[in-house]
């Protein structure tokens, strides 16, 4: 595949993201997983309202989340992005989420996220164009 090194997206840790105790709530680290995808395929030239208007939309179908260490406020982290497995119709990405300065992991999963038409909301091929930019598939 074409995508043979992690994307990394850097995230800053808001208030907003934490507990009382400052400790990030664990539904964040989804939330900056997510925005790491969305950047990821931004990088390739896809923007999701483009691909919404061409009928096409991505779904999270499953995941698996492992917590390791804890993230707390104004923590500087990196996201990674990796393809795990590739179907024609699904993604599957091993994500991990590390603090930026002690290289510690502090979250991982797997992310399957899956190509659906818009209009039916049912599973449908990616696009050529996704095939050929991201995958040098033609």
């Amino acid at each position: 595949m074409a995508t043979d090194s992690p994307f990394i997206w850097t995230v800053r840790v808001y208030y907003e993201d934490t507990d009382c105790g400052g400790v990030v709530y664990h539904t964040a680290y989804l939330r900056f997983m997510e925005r790491a995808r969305t950047e990821w395929l931004r990088k390739y030239g896809f923007e999701q309202d483009s691909l919404l208007r061409d009928n096409i939309l991505f779904a999270v179908h499953s995941l698996e989340v492992q917590y390791h260490r804890p993230a707390r406020f104004n923590d500087l982290l990196e996201v990674s992005v990796e393809i795990d497995c590739k179907t024609p119709a699904s993604l599957t990405f091993a994500q991990k989420i590390q603090h930026s300065e002690f290289d510690s992991l502090l979250c991982s999963a797997r992310v399957k996220v899956v190509c659906l038409s818009a209009d039916r909301f049912r599973p449908c091929k990616m696009p050529a164009s996704i095939n050929k930019e991201i995958f040098g598939e033609y």
